[in-house]
């Protein structure tokens, strides 16, 4: 693995840990770095609560790098307080939306495995390709 993800990784996995907000509520699961074209990370918590509501920590990362003006992700990591864990089909679909070149971001998936947004998402439901 590359020392740009052995860094991700490490942050992400220290952002990382389930914390109970409430009784309907929880935070922290899933914790996201990424990092830009600039060369900024980016970071983020997922967060739970009853009835569907919440969101993943990737949405929370990439609407922290949107306030800062930036779109293009380079690479990211997902992961809990102990592995990595790959991102989910909406989270991927979100990357995919923000910004075209986002097809090309690099995902750590799992150790060692590090597949694009365009592997991870072959088949457009779009009848024109992003």
């Amino acid at each position: 693995m590359d020392k740009e993800f052995s860094i991700l990784t490490e942050v992400a996995m220290k952002l990382a840990g389930d914390k109970t907000l409430t009784q309907y509520a929880r935070c922290g699961h899933v914790a996201c770095a990424l990092l830009t074209d600039k060369g900024n990370v980016y970071t983020g918590i997922s967060i739970n609560a009853k009835c569907g509501i919440g969101f993943c920590a990737e949405h929370s990362a990439i609407a922290d790098m949107l306030k800062a003006g930036e779109s293009k992700i380079i690479k990211l990591v997902s992961a809990s307080e102990n592995s990595v864990v790959p991102c989910c089909g909406r989270c991927r679909e979100f990357i995919r939306q923000i910004n075209e070149e986002n097809m090309n971001t690099k995902v750590l998936v799992e150790d060692g495995v590090v597949k694009t947004i365009s592997e991870l998402l072959p088949y457009s439901w779009k009848m024109d390709k992003l």
